[in-house]
């Protein structure tokens, strides 16, 4: 059993005071009136994703995303290392991502930041140290996040990623399943929505 401290980790992004908290249940995924935006966990998003890597039907999302300008600054939630870091390419995919690994007492989870830009790989090692509150990434724009508006996506997960990837969208039939590996970021993120 994880005892998460939620409330005393490092905010993964800075939020202003004001942002929007999106509803995309609705299929309307246009860009917000907003700087700062907030995609949420465990939300049906039918419509969203249509290009051919969710051909399989995926549409529940099973991480955090938030929406900030280019280049925004993306922190370590704690102390860690790098597990994974590399390019997802296809189109709708993550882009440039970097996986964390923390200890919550004795247990590892791992943390994924996708959608992020190029120059979050550069001098990235498996097994660097990184310290609570550490600049680790930053947001990418639509030529290098494949292909979205610039946000975060954020994802928890309990099980050990063996690539620089994780499933951020699932079908509805294996949301009891994702739910328990991939928890409710809000764990680290705090009551953001």
């Amino acid at each position: 059993m994880i005892r998460w401290q939620t409330g005393r980790y490092h905010p993964v992004v800075h939020l202003p005071d004001e942002y929007e908290v999106r509803d995309f249940t609705t299929g309307d995924d246009s860009p917000s009136d907003f700087e700062y935006d907030i995609g949420r966990y465990d939300e049906l998003r039918p419509g969203m994703y249509s290009t051919d890597l969710f051909s399989d039907g995926r549409f529940l999302h099973i991480g955090i995303d938030i929406g900030a300008p280019v280049g925004t600054a993306c922190m370590a939630f704690d102390d860690g290392e790098i597990s994974h870091f590399g390019y997802n390419p296809a189109d709708g995919d993550y882009g440039h991502v970097v996986i964390t690994k923390h200890f919550i007492g004795k247990i590892p989870v791992w943390a994924l930041y996708g959608h992020l830009s190029s120059s979050s790989l550069d001098g990235k090692s498996v097994g660097q140290k990184i310290s609570r509150g550490e600049v680790i990434c930053w947001m990418g724009d639509k030529h290098e996040n494949g292909g979205w508006e610039p946000h975060l996506h954020f994802q928890l997960s309990i099980s050990e990623p063996e690539t620089h990837d994780m499933p951020g969208v699932v079908s509805p039939e294996k949301r009891e399943e994702s739910l328990e590996i991939y928890p409710d970021p809000r764990l680290v993120l705090g009551p953001i929505y």
